[in-house]
């Protein structure tokens, strides 16, 4: 069996670092994501989706996520049931993201956000930590990228070739 999302929107609100009483960080909050079809003559229809994020996770999007932001994620969709206040029973599904990643999108102030941290430590320009590993405490910045070097060779080995010659096709 599968059971596996992605998706790509805007957090509709600033997510909320919470912890749970064993100690264990958790967030949740909605994106939007628009449709890849317009009907003709309507306007372009959106979703609402509700994300859980557990432990460092949930910590690297309350720290670089707000309100507006752009964001890929991939997870689980899970469903549960509670009681309400009024006593009514409520049914929600829900996407368990488990990789969350930036998007490269263009900043208000000029210039792109990174991808991600692909230079700095996380893999693949996102940052992924599996739901039932045990929390981390602290946080230490990623490395900072070494400056790629190039060289611009030796052109010894290259000849002019006179437009005279007979090329073999």
């Amino acid at each position: 069996m599968l059971n596996r999302v992605i998706l790509m929107g805007r957090l509709v609100s600033d997510p909320e670092l919470k912890t749970t009483s064993s100690g264990i960080s958790v967030t949740s909050f909605r994106i939007a994501v628009d449709r890849s079809y317009v009907k003709a003559g309507t306007e372009r229809q959106t979703d609402f989706f509700d994300i859980v994020c557990w432990r460092s996770t949930a910590e690297f999007v309350c720290r670089y996520f707000f309100k507006g932001s752009l964001i890929a994620l991939e997870g689980q969709l899970q469903s549960r049931t509670y009681q309400a206040k009024d006593g009514s029973n409520r049914y929600v599904v829900e996407v368990v993201a488990d990789n969350v990643s930036f998007t490269g999108e263009r900043r208000e102030g000029g210039g792109y956000s990174q991808g991600g941290y692909s230079q700095g430590g996380y893999s693949q320009g996102g940052y992924s930590q599996p739901y039932d590993a045990a929390p981390q405490r602290g946080y230490s910045a990623p490395a900072e990228p070494a400056a790629p070097s190039y060289s611009n060779g030796s052109v010894g080995d290259f000849e002019e070739m006179p437009l005279d010659d007979d090329l073999p096709f």
